[in-house]
């Protein structure tokens, strides 16, 4: 059995939480929040048998795409901020961050 965590940006989070289920796959789904961008991420806890993994690893790959964005930076601390313009910065966004972890005991109550 695997424990698969899958870091998804949430635009992408009710795509894949209904084809998961389509799949007959069961998942929990975690508020949580990415570091660089400050941003909004669902985490997925998803359980499965061995031979299962690829299949929901296809899943993720088909509904969590990445795209490009433009990002505004963060002005410098303690800076002149006189002399600081900030230019968006395009940055990749989306897809996914998988973990795929091995189960030793798995209990349903």
């Amino acid at each position: 059995m695997r424990l698969i965590m899958a870091v998804v940006q949430d635009k992408d989070s009710n795509r894949l939480s209904d084809a998961l289920v389509k799949a007959d796959y069961r998942a929990t789904k975690l508020a949580s929040t990415g570091g660089f961008l400050k941003a909004g991420n669902t985490t997925f806890l998803i359980g499965t048998e061995d031979e299962h993994v690829d299949d929901v690893m296809a899943i993720i790959k088909e509904n969590c795409q990445s795209r490009d964005q433009l990002v505004a930076p963060i002005s410098p601390m303690g800076g002149n901020a006189d002399s600081y313009v900030p230019y968006p910065v395009e940055v990749q966004v989306g897809g996914a961050t998988v973990f795929v972890l091995p189960v030793e005991q798995f209990e349903q109550f």
